[in-house]
């Protein structure tokens, strides 16, 4: 009997996926879960993000996008055909529990948790710096403090408050960066405003290359660039309150191509034939700064806006996100009780409330380290998120053993290559975290890793000392693992 098969007895079902989802309100239509899937993959990470990034690889930080775009898409597809398989809200933590054992089900699940803790550390420093493009006046822990409360109460009323909330959020980021392609479009075929006498598609390759500062230099923003991808698995997560998710799941996935194409590739095009390279700047948002160079100062105000509300949509998804999978640890035995409780309107309260006060560590850290807290956060997040994206892969590679030996159904939405890509996209996210520990900036979040894991570890032991079945579980995975 092997391990898959382990997860696929009575009690494994019962914990794996049936208990996490009852209680929730089917909410989310079809237009909010794709506009939810659309808003995943346009945050603060290419807003904000891309300005550091340029200035390190140049134009050929649109090759690096588009690179992990392919890798992205890849994982995607893996985590869709795992959704139909089976669509549950623990989503990856829940694979990861059926095809590798409880405990990288609660490993998967917490650090999940965490990414997203960071991440909407990230977006609270992001928007209050957006907000001093208006206010230079008002202190970025203040702002970031008002952010935190009010969406906390968006996300405590319902998860149809939610979904709509997300849908106008992502619909501003939507309109916005077509606007801004069109604009930068205008600039280079008609020539006018400001920008228009320098403007050319030429800026790609005029100003020492392709790869100005050589292809490593290139290669050491993969970790910020996949921090700009963060939140596209968000959708996975939406599964257990999707109205219908055989139908809308699927098609929020293969869209994906087409997003990553226009607003990151297209957008970075444009902007960077628009504006030559060497002008962009670390902590300085790109799209901003293209519009002020365009001589549109109104244009460059809107844009602070649609980035603000960007980093405010990451943040809302993040708590969103959080509070589910609280409550799937919890429905484990792997978090405490409390955090599987609903309130009156079917939210995970208890577990939002815990995600929200730990996200005001990015206001403490807006208040002592202003200049450092986006980097800081960015790399943690980033490792937090390959760890995730991980977990998919190998659960899908075991999936489809499990189906090829016919232990398992097939589902109706097989990844193409089957686990070909899978593999491709791990020994790539392999390679990403090999240059983070080369980074002696990024490096930082193995140091909190290895903290965490250890955290991890004494938390695992103490919940197998507490609670016998979740004890016997994993002894009865390792032994069946050990046997086949």
């Amino acid at each position: 009997m092997t391990s898959v098969q382990v997860a696929q007895n009575n009690d494994g079902n019962e914990a794996a996926g049936n208990t996490p989802e009852e209680g929730y309100q089917r909410g989310l239509g079809s237009r909010q879960v794709q506009m939810i899937a659309i808003g995943g993959a346009i945050g603060v990470g290419l807003f904000m993000g891309a300005g550091a990034n340029i200035a390190k690889a140049g134009p050929s930080i649109i090759l690096m996008y588009a690179l992990a775009g392919v890798v992205i898409f890849f994982i995607m597809r893996a985590l869709g055909e795992l959704l139909l398989y089976r669509p549950v809200s623990g989503s990856f933590a829940e694979y990861a529990r059926e095809f590798l054992g409880p405990f990288f089900g609660y490993v998967t699940g917490w650090t999940y948790w965490l990414m997203w803790v960071v991440t909407g550390m990230a977006e609270l420093t992001a928007a209050a710096i957006y907000i001093h493009f208006w206010f230079p006046e008002i202190p970025q822990w203040v702002s970031a403090l008002v952010f935190l409360v009010v969406l906390f109460g968006v996300n405590l009323i319902s998860v149809k408050i939610f979904g709509e909330v997300e849908f106008w959020f992502s619909m501003v980021k939507v309109t916005a960066i077509i606007g801004m392609i069109v604009i930068g479009l205008g600039v280079l075929t008609l020539g006018f405003s400001e920008a228009g006498d320098t403007a050319a598609v030429s800026n790609l390759w005029s100003h020492h290359g392709i790869f100005p500062n050589g292809v490593g230099s290139s290669l050491m923003t993969l970790q910020g660039v996949m921090f700009a991808y963060l939140a596209v698995e968000l959708v996975g997560v939406t599964a257990g309150e999707s109205e219908n998710p055989e139908k809308t799941l699927p098609k929020a996935i293969n869209t994906l191509p087409w997003r990553i194409i226009i607003f990151y590739v297209g957008a970075l095009v444009v902007i960077l034939s628009v504006v030559k390279w060497t002008e962009f700047a670390a902590g300085v948002s790109p799209f901003v700064h293209a519009f002020e160079k365009i001589g549109i100062p109104l244009a460059a105000g809107i844009v602070n806006f649609v980035v603000l509300t960007a980093a405010l949509s990451s943040c809302n998804s993040g708590m969103y996100s959080t509070g589910r999978m609280l409550r799937d640890l919890a429905a484990n035995g792997e978090a405490p009780k409390v955090f599987g409780k609903l309130n009156s309107r079917k939210t995970p309260a208890f577990g939002i409330a815990l995600s929200v006060a730990l996200m005001g560590v990015g206001v403490v850290l807006n208040y002592v380290v202003p200049e450092k807290a986006f980097g800081y956060v960015v790399s943690v997040a980033t490792a937090a998120g390959i760890w995730t994206w991980m977990m998919i892969l190998v659960s899908h590679i075991l999936y489809r053993r499990a189906v090829q030996a016919g232990r398992l159904p097939a589902s109706s939405f097989p990844a193409p290559g089957g686990a070909a890509f899978s593999w491709v996209a791990l020994l790539f996210l392999v390679f990403v975290l090999g240059l983070v520990a080369y980074d002696s900036e990024a490096r930082v979040s193995l140091y909190v890793g290895a903290g965490w894991a250890v955290c991890l570890a004494i938390g695992w032991a103490v919940l197998k000392s507490r609670n016998p079945q979740l004890a016997a579980k994993d002894e009865e995975r390792e032994s069946v693992s050990v046997s086949g």
